[in-house]
């Protein structure tokens, strides 16, 4: 029974949402934890996590278009990097997600997924998942 995993996560673009649903739901029912709470955290300054709609592929893609269109390089931004608006987005989106663990099941609404997102790819990321049993 192990109660902390890494995933893995090799994105292709600059933005992109990539559902990790799958796994973290492997990850719990592999744990053996009947109850408890899930952190899902990602550990970089240009990504995030969140939760939303993954029966419809458009809904992730919408939301990184209207991210793109919304949050874009301006004059006045002064990070050394150029990556300001991928640093904008992971502040507004959040690095974690906490989700509940009952009967060794994630709960999770019938549309909803887990995402990780990218906003200044492509690159080599992580996502850390800690079980708290409770």
């Amino acid at each position: 029974m192990s109660s902390y995993q890494t995933l893995e996560i090799k994105t292709t673009r600059d933005v992109e949402f990539i559902d990790i649903s799958q796994p973290v739901r492997d990850f719990v029912r592999t744990s053996k934890c009947a109850s408890g709470i899930l952190l899902v955290f990602t550990p970089h300054t240009t990504a995030g996590v969140t939760i939303n709609e993954n029966a419809d592929p458009a809904v992730p893609g919408d939301i990184g278009e209207f991210f793109k269109q919304r949050v874009s390089a301006q004059d006045y931004f002064r990070h050394g990097e150029g990556n300001s608006p991928a640093h904008i987005l992971s502040s507004l989106v959040g690095a974690s997600e906490t989700l509940i663990v009952n009967s060794g099941e994630l709960i999770l609404g019938s549309w909803q997924g887990i995402f990780f997102c990218e906003f200044d790819g492509p690159r080599q990321r992580r996502v850390l998942l800690k079980i708290i049993p409770g």
